[in-house]
């Protein structure tokens, strides 16, 4: 019996509302490794009690994610196969020299894989143990593994090819050259120590308080957020997580044809965090936070330092230069970073959410690690990029789903899209200057699947319906996409059913308890059905009610030489900005620069720049 996946389960809104004991309660997902049965069962802690277990068909449902064990075992099962042994011999090869990458399987249309629980292995050539592997593809061979029965199912092997040997070793001083010595110190200190403080899991900085939470799943998870807008605490956002991403590859080849990888359903970003450290991965004055995660056992992992809090300076808040009042006058923008990175295979992602002293909330996505890597067919292959000598990285996107549990000064929340709106030349608008806005309000969730228009600059406000500012108009805060790229497999396939969170950039529910993850609870070959196209099949309305955004957003990556041999950080993400929120510039009372570090006209007490 192993343990897929164990977390906290957050108590129901309306108990933690109500004032009353809540229990504690847990969730977890077992796998017995010997039959494949699965059982998700939730327990009260308190009461020491079983509260429900359900036993979960793997073919209708789906499969437990992907077990830490299973990451190690598939080699040693391919290394034990005569089939895989041999196709290995044909190029010259021994299992021992050879790193098997395990891939999530998904569902697709092969003989005898329903109810199986999959991964599919491609191959890399390892030198030495030092070796980075991904400049070494073994083309044309994969090998499909049952992890329950711990054999070999399938083999596809397309026959020797001229394999690359590029070289990956990315600190390696014949890729590197002579290092850089004229980058000068740049150091970042706050002699009294940061602004903000955090009493458990609450953190306070600059009017915001919220509540900092970590899942296996869902990695950093933000609660009750909130701004003291001059002594009364608003409430912006009930709950925010990034509750899934996939990555989805383009090319048709049959060896790589499968490849799209959940990476929060399937592989648990949350239980793959880094460690961070200091002057490495985080600069300035920083306070950690180590979460606790589940082994394959259950027995509790610390990841040390997993969680990164700290203040940026981030460049001007606002600056203006008045000749008729001779005046000057600027502040700087400071903003609160909470944020924690995760290795999944190759790649490498930072999950960063940022908190402004104007009200702003940010959320950002970095990727970078190492791309996944084949051998290139050939000049002119229309499905990935030559990226070094024979070597090739194919087209792929980063996906990722916002799952923001709407609470804008209270529940009664809806949602409005905004669009530019041109004016016709003519009557009322003779020199064909005015322009304006279009307002539609999304009352019912078959309204609420909607795509980002960067060509009408389309947002959504999301507006509380009995609360109005003292202009006399609804409270907000809407939500800037960057508006790139939906999900770029063809309707129908088998990735656009299970992903279809990502065929749009907006989906607004109305709140249910248990409907938490934009592709359901099981996604590790899940057949497509659960989610948010089954949350709306209610069509419930959202006008004025407790609603949830799910909000899609990514990266459609055609990698370039210059992402070889390490990929520079790639950003994504969103925006949240108040609109009508605040009565005026909420950060009006930011003081100015602190003696030392004004200029030059800050002489009488006051600043003049």
């Amino acid at each position: 019996m192993r343990v897929a996946y164990l977390s906290l389960k957050e108590p129901a809104k309306a108990a933690l509302r109500s004032g009353d004991p809540v229990p504690r309660e847990a969730r977890g997902i077992l796998l017995d490794t010997a039959t494949g049965a699965t059982t998700d069962l939730v327990i009260d802690l308190s009461a020491g009690t079983t509260v429900s277990a359900v036993d979960v068909d793997p073919a209708l449902a789906g499969q437990a994610p992907v077990l830490l064990e299973e990451f190690e075992a598939i080699e040693g099962i391919l290394g034990a196969d005569e089939g895989w042994r041999a196709a290995l011999a044909t190029r010259g090869l021994t299992p021992d020299g050879v790193r098997v990458a395990p891939l999530s399987a998904g569902i697709f249309d092969y003989d005898g894989e329903e109810g199986r629980r999959l991964l599919r292995g491609l191959a890399f050539v390892q030198r030495d143990a030092n070796d980075y592997a991904w400049g070494h593809p073994v083309d044309q061979l994969v090998a499909f593994v049952d992890m329950i029965e711990r054999k070999v199912v399938r083999i596809i092997d397309g026959g020797p090819t001229d394999d690359p040997l590029t070289n990956g070793n990315f600190e390696d001083p014949e890729l590197t050259g002579p290092l850089r010595t004229d980058l000068k110190p740049l150091q970042i200190t706050q002699p009294e120590g940061p602004s903000f403080t955090l009493e458990g899991n609450v953190l306070r900085w600059q009017k915001w308080d919220l509540h900092v939470g970590f899942d296996a799943r869902e990695g950093l998870i933000l609660g009750q957020i909130g701004f003291d807008d001059h002594g009364t605490r608003r409430s912006v956002i009930e709950r925010a997580s990034i509750a899934e991403m996939v990555v989805p590859y383009g090319d048709p080849a049959p060896y790589r044809s499968w490849q799209n990888y959940f990476d929060t359903g399937e592989y648990l970003v949350g239980r793959d965090a880094n460690s961070l450290e200091l002057g490495c991965d985080c600069l300035g004055e920083i306070t950690y936070l180590s979460p606790v995660v589940a082994d394959d056992f259950g027995n509790p992992r610390e990841i040390s330092q997993g969680i990164c809090i700290h203040e940026e300076d981030f460049g001007l808040l606002w600056k203006h230069t008045d000749e008729w009042a001779n005046h000057r006058s600027s502040r700087r923008q400071r903003r609160l970073v909470v944020s924690f990175f995760t290795t999944v295979g190759n790649y490498d992602y930072g999950f960063y959410w940022y908190f402004y002293l104007d009200g702003t909330i940010e959320f950002e996505a970095k990727a970078t690690g190492i791309v996944f890597t084949a051998r290139y067919p050939g000049a002119g292959y229309p499905y990935a990029s030559h990226i070094a000598p024979g070597l090739a990285a194919p087209y792929h996107q980063h996906l990722f789903c916002a799952r923001l549990d709407m609470a804008v000064d209270g529940e009664r929340n809806a949602v409005h899209e905004l669009d530019v709106q041109r004016v016709p030349q003519g009557e009322g608008n003779p020199h064909g200057n005015a322009f304006t806005r279009s307002r539609r309000a999304l009352t019912q969730e078959s309204d609420a699947r909607r795509r980002a228009d960067g060509s009408v600059g389309r947002v959504w406000e999301v507006v509380n319906t009995e609360k109005r500012n003292h202009v006399g108009e609804p409270v907000a805060y809407t939500l800037f996409p960057q508006g790139q790229p939906t999900l770029a497999a063809a309707d129908g396939s088998s990735i656009s059913k299970r992903a279809a969170f990502a065929t749009e950039h907006l989906w607004v529910t109305r709140y249910a308890e248990g409907e938490r993850y934009p592709a359901g609870d099981f996604v590790n070959q899940s057949v497509g059905s659960p989610g948010l196209p089954e949350f709306q099949k209610a069509d419930r309305e959202i006008d004025g009610e407790d609603i949830v955004l799910w909000h899609s957003f990514g990266l459609t990556h055609f990698p370039r030489t210059e992402d070889w041999p390490i990929m520079p950080v790639d950003y994504t993400g969103f925006t949240l900005k108040p609109t009508g929120f605040f009565d005026q510039n909420p950060a009006l009372d930011v003081p100015p620069s602190p003696s030392g570090h004004a200029c030059t006209h800050c002489t009488d007490g006051h600043c003049h720049c």
